[in-house]
């Protein structure tokens, strides 16, 4: 994974200002069983280009100077796949990250992993948490790995771990609000997404990031995931770019307010 040095100045696409760009982006990578069934392939090697695809857009963000970018790999929803398709996505992990962790490190890319570490082998849990530690220093973009996760399930555990910091007397309940909350969720310290962008056509949000994309702008492209390229991915910069984003308040050139 060439990811460009993020501490270098920033590649620049014509017509787009950089600060036109979303601090955050994150994607529901869709598709990859439907491109591996249009080629006659097993399911698996739609995987296998999946994770190539994400190679080439973390790669682009890294050039274009994107704070965040979260990639929804496996939902707690996903363990209902046949166990072969599991395990092989989990043996894909195990595979993957190794080689990939240097090219992370020397590019200032910080991994991070987001969701519940139940149910995860302990050589997955082993390369995972190797990545994260060795690469907690970096400072560029902050490549966010959804794994085993759950929106309902992250905020029905922040709104436990409140409510017993409230019973054993060391929070006030009064004292709760959006930026607590938000500080008690597995993805505490990363600005909300300002683009959500998902592959093959679907319109789901599929229990992704449901507190976190509140107010982000939703772009849908009909690409497979294994198809969504560099040049995809600037459509999808240039969509969000020509949003007027008002955030509830009034436009200033309509009345309407969303």
């Amino acid at each position: 994974m060439a990811v460009p040095d993020t501490k270098s100045t920033p590649l620049t696409l014509p017509g787009l200002p950089p600060e036109r760009l979303p601090r955050h982006i994150a994607v529901i990578m869709d598709g990859n069983g439907r491109w591996a069934a249009a080629r006659d392939k097993p399911r698996f090697e739609g995987h296998r280009a999946g994770v190539e695809s994400a190679r080439r857009i973390v790669e682009h963000c890294g050039r274009l100077g994107i704070g965040a970018l979260t990639l929804y790999s496996f939902s707690q929803e996903n363990w209902k796949r046949p166990v072969t398709e599991v395990d092989a996505l989990m043996q894909l992990l195990v595979d993957v990250l190794p080689p990939e962790r240097r090219t992370l490190i020397d590019n200032n890319v910080r991994f991070r992993v987001i969701g519940s570490r139940e149910g995860l082998a302990p050589d997955v849990l082993r390369e995972l948490d190797t990545t994260c530690e060795e690469s907690a220093h970096c400072t560029g973009l902050q490549l966010n790995v959804a794994l085993n996760y759950g929106s309902r399930q992250e905020i029905v555990d922040a709104t436990r771990r409140l409510a017993q910091q409230a019973r054993d007397g060391t929070l006030d309940p009064a004292d709760i609000d959006e930026t607590m909350f938000s500080n008690s969720l597995w993805t505490a310290g990363l600005p909300d997404p300002d683009l959500l962008i998902r592959t093959a056509g679907e319109y789901r949000i599929s229990n992704y990031l449901l507190w976190q994309i509140s107010y982000a702008e939703i772009h849908v492209s009909d690409l497979f995931w294994p198809d969504f390229d560099e040049s995809a991915l600037e459509v999808a910069l240039r969509d969000f770019a020509a949003r007027s984003r008002r955030f509830g308040a009034l436009d200033t050139d309509t009345d309407d307010a969303s």
